[in-house]
């Protein structure tokens, strides 16, 4: 039996926890918003102590659910529970405990956020079941990720602004666009396990086309967002510098090699998410 400390260390390479830069820098920029550049620390903290909760759980029930698909999967046979290294058991109740986290800092926050915890419970752990019923499931994956700003802005104010749903709305179509991409590595295997991707579902030509679209539109969105939020040069310049990074993107992987699909799902989209918080920060702050 390992130790706790080797069974921990392995959760969390299993969860990717290096992996909260995709959302986290978008919950961070509509905490600036909302705060109008100046958070309060003891906000900032639970909002933080929120996510890592939220996203921990939301990754240790995935790896719960999909453990026995995960074992048939050629690519994924050797994560922690098909592998051996952690129980079923063990990553259930890491994923209750990290939820338990995610609910006392909702309560810390203000009342809306922990009445609004079963919602977000039920979107972060459902997605795990999408791809069973439907192709469309990558949307599931950015609505996890996309509910973060509104749940940002709703921790700071305690109320919903209608203009921060724009930001939500951007950060599902960026986040549904790559696990497109990143779902065609699976396409051989989806169609063997009758699992509903939409690369098992068009194709992967007519995949990537979807992804690229997606991102077109994340960049129309977030145009609408400068604009509701009068953002200024560096605002604007960031969103320019967002484009240019979707864009070299894109150009690491193609339909026929999809062998830096890695570099192109982690390194980048960690550079785009923090770019723009980078970047509407300096504009806030030089206001």
């Amino acid at each position: 039996m390992p130790s706790l400390w080797a069974r921990t260390r392995t959760t969390l390479e299993m969860i990717k926890w290096e992996h909260s830069v995709f959302a986290l820098p978008f919950a961070l920029t509509a905490v600036l918003l909302a705060a109008n550049g100046r958070p309060d620390w003891r906000t900032l903290g639970w909002i933080l102590a929120a996510m890592v909760g939220a996203r921990s759980s939301a990754m240790a029930f995935n790896r719960w659910a999909d453990a026995e698909l995960d074992a048939a999967n050629p690519r994924t046979k050797s994560r922690a529970i098909p592998a051996g290294l952690l129980t079923r058991n063990f990553v259930l109740g890491f994923t209750l405990l990290a939820a338990a986290v995610f609910v006392l800092a909702a309560a810390e926050l203000n009342q809306l956020t922990l009445y609004l915890t079963p919602l977000v419970l039920t979107v972060l752990w459902g997605y795990s079941y999408l791809k069973r019923v439907t192709r469309w499931s990558h949307l599931g994956l950015g609505l996890a990720l996309g509910l973060a700003p509104s749940a940002a802005w709703i921790a700071v104010r305690g109320s919903l602004d209608a203009r921060i749903l724009v930001l939500s709305a951007a950060v599902t179509l960026w986040a549904g666009g790559f696990d497109v991409l990143y779902a065609c590595q699976d396409f051989e295997h989806d169609r063997a396990a009758g699992l509903h991707s939409l690369p098992q579902a068009v194709g992967i030509p007519a995949a990537f086309w979807t992804a690229r679209a997606m991102h077109v539109a994340m960049l129309g969105l977030l145009v609408w967002f400068g604009s509701l939020f009068h953002f200024h040069r560096l605002g604007w310049i960031g969103i320019g510098v967002v484009g240019l990074l979707l864009a070299y993107e894109h150009s690491l992987v193609s339909p026929c090699d999809l062998r830096r699909l890695n570099a192109a799902f982690f390194t980048m989209n960690g550079v785009i998410a923090m770019v723009f918080l980078g970047f509407v920060a300096g504009d806030l702050w030089l206001r």
